[in-house]
């Protein structure tokens, strides 16, 4: 393992990867209400095909990988392709990020396949407004999922919570009280214009007013102990066990530091989650790529990165929904 960095001299060691644009839920700020046109089976990467670019990544240096969706779960055989995953010596670390539902059936074989932890989206503690977010699921099976993950020792489970302004910013206490009564690791998300109906202020709540508002609990206090590969920086609040981290994609965003490579689950790999440059590596391995290709597709990929986003003034992208990129 060599190790590969960007133009900008970032380290490159994580790779994201969509395992199918499919999910169970039609939550509000990834997927339009009437869904998105879904790729034909014979335009998914198979997993010996993911498996082939997470090899010769890892040769490169890419020692952590996350697997998403869509919802990863619905794609039948995920524990097969974790266990293939973590059969690669330099692979340190298999993480999930999931919406629960399908984790009291997957929960046992995920983690003795070779899954490290999940992540489990989240938004609201009402039965109610879970339906009005997610268009159509239940609170109590996602509850139940994070049950199971913690089992079953997939830890840490984080909750990720996207806060959106007049929506459930007035649950941002409720889930604070989470990390002290219960323990839990959760993880406030600035919310992202990212389908083509949105604009940028209307339902941005920025981390500054999220963090004034657990403030009110007590003093938040820095946590230095690593959590995960991402961009979160973590806090305590007095008393607590559980974590409780903010990610900044607006306000404060946190490009400089990216790590990280994206492969859709049609086989494109992108240099960041919010470019529209992608180069495809799925014709390629279908016919027959040598390593010396797929790594010359992956060092394109990576000079290809751009130094930052521009959310923050404005700028929306285009093109795919997050369900189909790995959001």
């Amino acid at each position: 393992m060599t190790g590969i960095t960007d133009s900008f001299q970032r380290p490159i060691n994580y790779l994201r990867i969509s395992v199918t644009d499919r999910c169970n839920l039609r939550c509000v700020y990834c997927m339009p209400e009437e869904g998105v046109s879904l790729m034909s089976h014979a335009d998914i990467l198979s997993y010996e095909e993911i498996y082939r670019v997470v090899e010769v990544a890892a040769q490169m240096g890419i020692d952590r990988v996350r697997l998403t969706g869509g919802e990863p779960l619905v794609r039948a055989g995920v524990p097969e392709l974790v266990r293939m995953i973590a059969g690669i010596d330099s692979i340190t670390d298999i993480a999930l990020t999931t919406n629960g539902i399908l984790l009291p059936k997957y929960a046992a074989e995920l983690k003795e396949a070779g899954l490290k932890r999940v992540n489990v989206s989240l938004d609201t503690l009402k039965p109610d407004r879970f339906r009005q977010i997610t268009r159509c699921g239940e609170l109590k099976d996602t509850l139940l999922g994070i049950d199971k993950a913690s089992e079953f020792a997939l830890d840490p489970v984080k909750i990720n919570m996207v806060v959106m302004a007049g929506i459930n910013d007035d649950e941002i206490i409720d889930f604070a009280k989470k990390t002290i009564d219960e323990g839990w690791h959760v993880r406030f998300i600035e919310h992202m214009p990212v389908l083509d109906e949105e604009s940028l202020t209307p339902r941005l709540v920025s981390v500054s007013e999220i963090r004034s508002k657990i403030e009110s609990l007590g003093k938040l206090e820095p946590y230095q102990h690593k959590v995960g590969n991402g961009p979160a920086k973590y806090y305590r609040l007095p008393g607590a066990s559980g974590t409780i981290g903010f990610i900044t994609p607006v306000t404060e965003h946190f490009c400089y530091r990216c790590n990280r490579l994206r492969l859709t689950a049609d086989g494109k790999l992108r240099p960041c989650l919010l470019s529209e440059e992608e180069i495809d590596v799925r014709e390629s391995l279908r016919r027959g790529a040598t390593v010396a290709e797929i790594k010359t597709l992956i060092e394109k990929t990576i000079a290809s990165k751009p130094a930052g986003h521009n959310l923050a003034e404005g700028k929306k992208r285009n093109g795919r929904p997050f369900s189909q990129v790995g959001g």
